[in-house]
């Protein structure tokens, strides 16, 4: 594995900022039938080199949405009830999802480890999605991704390689 510069990811996310939103917009467009498993592949190839341990970016300066049966799981893991938890840790944001309170997220540790990584929110189970069916679909989530996850970053230079 290969240590993660965190701060040169960030650099090349903004200085492609702009090429990575027109190749992402022209793509949507495109729909290529091969995407999924492209981007499978890549995604597979750049977690070979990549742990997310070395980084936590995302549980660092992003909040997931947190659903109501995430919110059930994690109350019954801690043995709290749910108003208690949903009061300690979340609030409502834009939408009236679910969103915690403060960043970093509240469960990491100094490790990078997650408190409740067996409980922990589907959505932080999915990210960074690079490995979903329909890819197309969240592209757009994908290039604001690309300035969070350096991994990210990487599945979007093979899919520009390639596409």
């Amino acid at each position: 594995m290969m240590r993660l510069d965190l701060e040169r990811y960030k650099e090349l996310a903004h200085n492609k900022a702009k090429e990575n939103k027109a190749f992402v917009t022209r793509l949507r467009k495109k729909k290529p039938k091969t995407l999924d498993g492209t981007v499978l592949d890549a995604h597979v190839e750049v977690f070979e080199r990549l742990d997310c341990l070395d980084c936590a970016n995302c549980c660092q300066t992003i909040s997931p949405i947190v659903t109501d049966r995430d919110i059930d799981r994690m109350a019954k893991h801690l043995k709290m009830k749910r108003p208690a938890l949903i009061d300690q840790y979340f609030e409502l944001d834009e939408d009236h999802d679910y969103v915690f309170k403060e960043t970093p997220c509240p469960f990491l540790m100094n490790d990078n480890y997650c408190m409740i990584y067996e409980v922990r929110p589907r959505a932080c189970r999915e990210y960074p999605h690079t490995d979903r069916k329909r890819f197309y679909q969240i592209l757009n989530l994908t290039y604001r991704n690309s300035f969070v996850c350096p991994a990210v970053y990487e599945v979007l230079e093979t899919m520009k390689r390639v596409y």
